[in-house]
């Protein structure tokens, strides 16, 4: 362990809006791998020029990552492809779901898997799988009201605070 984690105690997920350095690894084949950081609040993934990530064969806008006001990085896939919710599609056949650390969509060949520290994580309060599972784990305290990092000025995004 190093210096800034001994002695931390796990306890919620509510760290700071943005933080755990939210990322998607991104892979096609053997030989081709990329991370992209989530540090804006819309991702466009897709062919078009003006795309946040481009990937050769998408649709021109294939999918969005829109990070929202409850600190959670949302998918919304708008072409062809597989995601890990069943979600029922929308009027234009789109999907949506809410990533988690490991939740894996494809885009034609191209294989993307979102990544955010658990401590940030909002689905694995109390430490993730460290802290216990289901009726051995506490339930968290309220989430806290990230409008308010949003509205400000700019902070800074990706720091880790934590209590103890």
């Amino acid at each position: 362990m190093d210096e800034q984690t001994q002695g931390y105690q796990p306890t919620t997920t509510h760290a700071e809006w943005g933080a755990g350095k939210p990322h998607l690894l991104i892979s096609r084949g053997d030989d081709e791998r990329m991370v992209y950081d989530l540090t804006s609040d819309e991702v466009t993934i897709g062919s078009a020029a003006g795309s946040s990530v481009l990937l050769e064969g998408a649709d021109p806008v294939h999918a969005t990552i829109v990070h929202d006001d409850r600190d959670e990085y949302v998918l919304t896939l708008h072409g062809a492809g597989e995601m890990n919710a069943n979600a029922d599609e929308g009027p234009e056949g789109e999907r949506t779901e809410i990533l988690r650390t490991g939740a894996r969509f494809t885009i034609g060949d191209w294989t993307l898997v979102f990544g955010r520290q658990e401590f940030a994580d909002h689905g694995r309060p109390y430490g993730g799988r460290q802290g216990g599972e289901l009726s051995d784990q506490p339930p968290q305290p309220q989430r806290p009201d990230y409008r308010a990092d949003r509205s400000g000025e700019e902070r800074p995004r990706g720091e880790e605070v934590r209590d103890g």
